[in-house]
């Protein structure tokens, strides 16, 4: 695997990843759905799916603007972009999946009715600028979907276990210590404003999850994922993450358990010039 490739999610983009993802969509697809929804997407549009992973929202945003449409699918993941166009070519959509780091990928200018982000923007050093370009290649009426995250601090379980306390405050600080930022959702109205968009939507999104329900294997899945990293890192050792994973193993068989996830945000953005 290339440097590119495995520095091109922080969870990676193996199997395991990819399947991740699949349950991670699940869970918020619909959110997405209704954020498409509110912005007005539709038949015959073109529409960028800007870090589309491996495609999971490209495809529906293909069913939803038909066959005279066109989703553009853009990620620096080379495995991912290879399923994407591979689902494409399976379903008969018309995706064009794209291996490109945002810094230097080519967009027309007022070439796109529409974009769609999810957790993209929280992992860049430099979302502004990212936006700026983005913006450029929106047409005049054109609107963008982002959903990130407001404030990842929320992530919590009821009833508190202090080893999967620590290990899910040792993952923010990972997050915190990088330079991106997490909370990127905060920022997005001030960003957008300079940016001369119109608001057009604000709203929050939260998932809270019990053993019992699907919303459950999201927290799970990243847990079983990314505490595994933090020995790498440094930023817990093998005997503070046995004990968190443990401690959830124990929850999970639990009554009245709850975890709450980060807490997410929406914005649609129309540009108006």
């Amino acid at each position: 695997m290339s440097n590119q490739e495995e520095n091109a999610y922080i969870l990676g983009t193996d199997e395991q990843e990819l399947y991740r993802l699949g349950l991670q969509h699940q869970v918020w697809a619909s959110e997405a759905q209704k954020g498409w929804n509110l912005a007005q997407f539709s038949s015959g549009q073109t529409i960028l799916d800007l870090g589309c992973g491996p495609g999971f929202c490209s495809k529906e945003l293909a069913f939803l603007t038909g066959p005279k449409g066109k989703i553009i699918g853009i990620d620096r993941s080379k495995n991912y972009i290879d399923y994407l166009n591979k689902t494409a070519q399976l379903h008969h959509l018309n995706i064009k999946g794209i291996v490109a780091d945002f810094n230097y990928m080519n967009l027309e200018d007022e070439s796109l009715d529409g974009i769609y982000c999810r957790w993209a923007l929280a992992w860049l050093p430099n979302p502004a600028d990212i936006l700026s370009k983005v913006v450029k290649a929106l047409k005049p009426g054109g609107r963008m979907v982002i959903h990130e995250y407001y404030d990842w601090s929320t992530f919590q379980v009821e009833p508190n276990t202090p080893p999967l306390t620590k290990a899910i405050k040792a993952a923010l600080k990972s997050f915190k210590d990088s330079e991106s930022e997490i909370d990127i959702g905060r920022e997005l109205p001030k960003l957008a404003e300079e940016l001369g968009m119109n608001i057009l939507n604000l709203r929050p999104m939260a998932k809270l999850a019990t053993p019992k329900d699907a919303i459950w294997q999201w927290p799970k899945s990243f847990f079983f994922s990314y505490l595994p990293k933090l020995i790498e890192t440094g930023y817990l050792s093998q005997n503070e993450v046995s004990t968190a994973l443990a401690s959830f193993n124990e929850l999970e068989n639990q009554n009245g358990v709850t975890i709450f996830c980060p807490m997410m945000t929406e914005i649609i953005i129309e540009k108006n010039f």
